[in-house]
């Protein structure tokens, strides 16, 4: 595992919500109504016609397209979990899941377990 692969993997939960907002909302706003223009040759000249609809296409797509996204960030994300569950020093391992998994600076988490920030840095400098 490598220091920025963990660093990588905040930014990746974050698009992990993102994603999962935009899939959420998807289809409640007017973004996927759209209009186009057709000839209509009733009469026998081309006449344009407005058309106005639901885009039921693109909706899939962006379904498809933000679904593949968000399996291939959680994957991502479980293998840096993972990594850090079977960290063998407990309190390693503790401080790697404040500050990566929960997000914690390393001042809030030497408040937590007892420690100097500057303890902390250093247990976060063994990968």
């Amino acid at each position: 595992m490598t220091k920025n692969r963990l660093e990588e993997y905040k930014s990746k939960k974050d698009e992990i919500r993102e994603l999962q907002q935009k899939l959420d909302n998807l289809g409640k706003g007017d973004s996927l109504i759209g209009n186009d223009t057709i000839l209509d040759y009733q009469t026998g000249y081309p006449r344009p016609q407005s058309i106005v609809g639901y885009d039921y296409l693109k909706e899939q797509h962006l379904k498809n397209r933000w679904r593949r996204r968000l399996d291939e960030l959680t994957s991502e994300c479980m293998e840096v979990e993972l990594w850090i569950e079977n960290i063998p020093d407990s309190l390693t391992r503790r401080i790697f899941r404040m500050h990566y998994m929960d997000g914690k600076s390393q001042e809030e988490v030497a408040k937590a377990i007892h420690m100097s920030q500057s303890n902390v840095s250093r247990k976060l400098k063994i990968i």
